[in-house]
């Protein structure tokens, strides 16, 4: 992948950095892997806003990704290499030997007309999926299951991936994107390599209306709302509310939500860097 950075022709354009989308060979989806997606814009069934700074944006359409990949032992062929509006990474459209079509998150390196597959006992290529038991040690690896069957559950968005620390009978250690070191059970499944799209954070959008674009509505900062619609409102001038926190009160800059009675916690090895 490759970015560029835009001419300030005009003033939006000045910071604007944007991906040139080398990799993408198709630019419209396969029609039997595409469902319409409807908006709500933040309201409810009342029609009550219950979500702030959300509506407007580019119409979508939903592609069916398979995050499962329990089709084993069936080779399939790379057809394209597509952009999907639904997630930062980007996808690649599957023709299997038995005529049946699905989209999968793509990895970095996938080339068209490339053989994947999944399952036991398969070649260690990229794009392929298989058992963590069956992936040696040190190994990247992409959109793992959390539950044995579940479904790709970490390492899916752009450029992410994690690491194969150790494997006992029963769980491997698994090193995740955020530094955390988790154990899975090894009947869990992942894909070999690097997610598609690492440029992505590499990007800027350079102005308010690309932000439109994805559907998101301007932000109002809490300290400059009153004292009854945000815990750091009000004020004279510009003086601030204090501790940063959300509208419901709680403290923002680190502080842990998570509960210490939650059940996965005892999977956690080492906690992710602060």
């Amino acid at each position: 992948m490759s970015i560029k950075k835009l001419k300030p022709i005009t003033p939006g354009q000045r910071f604007r950095i944007v991906n040139c989308f080398d990799d993408i060979t198709v630019h419209h989806p396969e029609k039997t892997l595409v469902k319409g997606k409807c908006k709500s814009g933040g309201r409810n069934n009342t029609g009550k806003m219950t979500i702030r700074y959300s509506g407007g944006g580019h119409k979508r359409k939903y592609r069916k990704i398979d995050f499962k990949r329990r089709k084993f032992g069936v080779p399939a062929i790379i057809k394209s290499i597509e952009y999907d509006p639904n997630r930062s990474s980007f996808i690649a459209l599957l023709y299997y030997k038995d005529g049946e079509k699905r989209y999968i998150v793509a990895v970095d390196g996938l080339k068209i007309g490339q053989e994947v597959v999944s399952g036991k006992n398969i070649p260690f290529h990229i794009g392929n999926s298989t058992f963590l038991s069956e992936i040696p040690l040190g190994t990247n690896i992409s959109c793992v299951e959390l539950i044995p069957g579940k479904g790709a559950r970490i390492a899916r968005s752009a450029g992410s991936f994690a690491q194969l620390s150790a494997k006992d009978d029963k769980y491997a250690t698994i090193k995740l994107p955020s530094g955390e070191m988790r154990m899975i059970m090894i009947k869990c499944m992942a894909t070999i390599g690097v997610v598609s799209n690492a440029d992505h954070q590499l990007e800027t959008y350079g102005k308010a209306g690309k932000k439109r674009n994805f559907g998101k509505r301007p932000r109002t900062r809490g300290v400059a709302m009153n004292p009854v619609d945000h815990p750091m409102g009000g004020g004279e001038g510009k003086a601030s509310g204090g501790i940063p926190r959300s509208r419901t009160g709680k403290p923002s800059k680190g502080f842990r939500t998570r509960s210490k009675k939650r059940y996965s916690n005892k999977y956690i090895l080492q906690r992710r860097k602060k």
